[in-house]
C-alpha cells in the first residue's frame, strides 16, 4: 500500500519539473490551498518521503568520476558491525545487503583506478569481510529514478492491479 495518493504525486512531479519551487508557487501550479501543500510538505519531511538532497550531487562533480560496486562476501555473525565500519569509507556511497554470491553490493566513488584499488583495500580490511569482487561502473545506463512510478500514481484511477 502507498503512503501516497494521487494529489501528492501531482505535487511530486510538479517538484521534478520546478525543483525550487515555494509552497505558494506549488499552490498556484496545481490549483490546490496553501495549506494543502504546506501540510503535505511537512508530513514528507516528517516522514521522510524524500531523499536527501547529497543523492542529487555527482560524485563526479566532487572530483570522483571513476564509480564500482565493490561485492563482498561477509561473516553473517558480523554483518552491522561491517556495515557500520564501512560508513566510516568516506568513498563508500551506498550498502545494500543483497542475495545471491554476495551478502552485500557496495557502492563506491574514486579519482582513477589507483584510487579505487586503495578503496577496494580499505574494505577488505574490514573486519568480517571474506572476499571482495570488484566491477567498475562503465556507464549509467538508467540513472536512479522514481519519476515514471510517481507518473503511474498520478495517473491511477484507484485500480490495484497492474
Amino acid at each position: 500500500m502507498s503512503k501516497l495518493d494521487r494529489t501528492d504525486a501531482r505535487l511530486l512531479l510538479t517538484l521534478c519539473d520546478v525543483p525550487r519551487a515555494t509552497g505558494v508557487h506549488l499552490a498556484s501550479l496545481l490549483g490546490l490551498a496553501r495549506n494543502t501543500v504546506q501540510a503535505r510538505l511537512a508530513r514528507w519531511d516528517q516522514s521522510q518521503v524524500l531523499g536527501r538532497i547529497d543523492r542529487l550531487v555527482s560524485p563526479r562533480d566532487l572530483g570522483y568520476p571513476l564509480r564500482a560496486y565493490v561485492g563482498a562476501v561477509t561473516d553473517q555473525h558480523r554483518l552491522e558491525a561491517v556495515i557500520d565500519r564501512l560508513r566510516d569509507i568516506p568513498e563508500v556511497t551506498e550498502v545494500v545487503g543483497v542475495s545471491g554470491e554476495a551478502d552485500l553490493h557496495i557502492g563506491v566513488s574514486a579519482t582513477d583506478a589507483d584510487d579505487l584499488y586503495r578503496v577496494a583495500g580499505l574494505i577488505l580490511a574490514v573486519p568480517g569481510i571474506e572476499r571482495t569482487t570488484v566491477s567498475v561502473i562503465m556507464r549509467e545506463a538508467i540513472p536512479y529514478r522514481t519519476k515514471p512510478l510517481i507518473e503511474r500514481l498520478a495517473d491511477d484511477d484507484g485500480r490495484t492491479s497492474r
